[in-house]
């Protein structure tokens, strides 16, 4: 079994919820939404991502016989469910928006509708999906936002909240403008461009630190980027010259180096001074070690002499935001319109669409949020993606994502571009959609 596909990746009560709705014949057009309540506190806006792998769970969605089994024999389950989830398909409708969007909260970026025990019984794992890449992304674009056009790359693997949470770190930041990732496996599974040094353990391992250097170019004579930290920075990048000169009757240029301790910007200083003077003004300098947006954009302000950036952790598990008040509800069922009115968690309902407006230096003005048929002039930014448990058409490429979420970085006005707290950005609740509401209110 695949963890990662199984249909049991779900909640209990999920289940338990199918099973009461079979018993009732409960099994109309179920309308589900998901979207964000609020912005984490250090966010002014997020980057929808994760569709293309929600809408792999929903094409291969089924139970084997190995759950199916395995549920029999918990005792907790009719044979009608049982025989139900041995014939489940999932049949609905997706409308999306696409990945790389930037979006705000109260703004569906997913719709679902389907037969509600099928609804109900993704649930769990689409919110999974949508929510830590929409994290990650989000995080990795402020990043991108302040690097100054410099590359960034993830080196995230290591510490990511398991196998699956790395390899999606690495596809989510590179939809948001990062150069490429250090994770060998998303290269394969994305093509996401490679990037890779050497590590600490690797010059420990000889006894000088120069013949680390020389054989680490020798086995990778087309890409020596060598780690110079691990003693003395500034003697180490003298050693680099030094061995260029070898190197280079043999063919190899070295490339660049990288710094993962210390201080960066003066040690990049003092680096660059000794490599330019060595004749080695084409060596880059890579910087690395416990990176986030904010010292990121310390570096690049300092005018540090950094050519690129190599960001982990922090961004990988979205180390000052590391969840999203998100929320898959259901908004229609049956043709009747639904609400939640709980305290603090109130849903606005019906089908709806998200309008974008632009002002007129081309930055984004404001949204609006209305219902399905209120059709306004502003660009609709939810798009139907699968029609009766089938794809549309073939998912855009990583690289169309790309460009897509370069260009929507590219609207934000300055003020959300910031690292820092701004006033939220102008979404708007239609007064069609604020009418639906006063008459679902009224009929409960």
């Amino acid at each position: 079994m695949n963890p990662s596909t199984s249909a049991l990746l779900t909640d209990l009560y999920e289940l338990m919820m199918a099973q009461a709705y079979l018993k009732q014949g409960m099994d109309e057009p179920a309308l589900f939404e998901f979207f964000v309540r609020k912005l984490p506190e250090h966010r002014n806006f997020l980057i929808a991502a994760g569709l293309e792998q929600v809408l792999d769970y929903l094409s291969e969605w089924r139970f084997s016989r190995e759950e199916l089994t395995w549920l029999d024999q918990s005792g907790q389950f009719s044979s009608q469910l049982l025989d139900y989830l041995e014939r489940l398909r999932f049949t609905g409708d997706v409308e999306a928006m696409p990945e790389g969007t930037i979006f705000f909260p109260q703004e569906p970026i997913l719709r679902i509708v389907a037969p509600l025990p099928q609804a109900q019984l993704v649930e769990s794992r689409v919110m999974n999906l949508l929510s830590f890449q929409t994290m990650v992304a989000s995080k990795a674009a402020r990043s991108v936002l302040v690097a100054g056009g410099r590359p960034l790359i993830d080196f995230g693997l290591r510490r990511a909240h398991g196998a699956e949470a790395g390899l999606f770190a690495a596809r989510a930041s590179y939809l948001a403008g990062f150069a490429g990732t250090a994770t060998v496996l998303a290269g394969m599974a994305y093509q996401i461009p490679l990037y890779g040094t050497m590590a600490h353990s690797f010059v420990q391992a000889h006894e000088d630190e120069t013949v680390a250097f020389e054989h680490f170019a020798e086995a990778q004579p087309d890409n020596v980027v060598l780690l110079i930290d691990s003693y003395d920075t500034e003697a180490a990048a003298g050693k680099v010259v030094s061995l260029a000169r070898t190197l280079q009757a043999r063919g190899i240029t070295i490339k660049g180096v990288r710094l993962d301790s210390g201080d960066l910007a003066d040690h990049a200083r003092k680096v660059r001074r000794i490599l330019n003077e060595g004749g080695l003004p084409h060596a880059q300098i890579l910087a690395s070690g416990n990176l986030d947006e904010y010292r990121v954009k310390a570096l690049v302000e300092s005018a540090a002499p950094i050519d690129s950036f190599a960001v982990g952790t922090a961004m990988t598990t979205s180390s000052d935001a590391s969840s999203l008040d998100c929320a898959y509800k259901l908004q229609e069922y049956a043709g009747r319109p639904c609400r939640k009115r709980s305290e603090g968690k109130a849903t606005w309902p019906g089908r709806k669409q998200v309008y974008r407006y632009l002002a007129d230096d081309e930055h984004l003005s404001h949204d609006i949020v209305t219902t399905h048929n209120d059709q306004l002039p502003g660009e609709p930014l939810l798009d139907l993606v699968m029609k009766n448990g089938r794809r549309l058409a073939h998912s855009p490429g990583l690289s169309e994502l790309r460009r897509h979420a370069a260009a929507q970085l590219g609207q934000l006005p300055s003020a959300l571009q910031s690292l820092e707290p701004v006033p939220a950005y102008d979404v708007r609740i239609s007064l069609a959609l604020q009418s639906l509401a006063q008459t679902v209110d009224r009929r409960l």
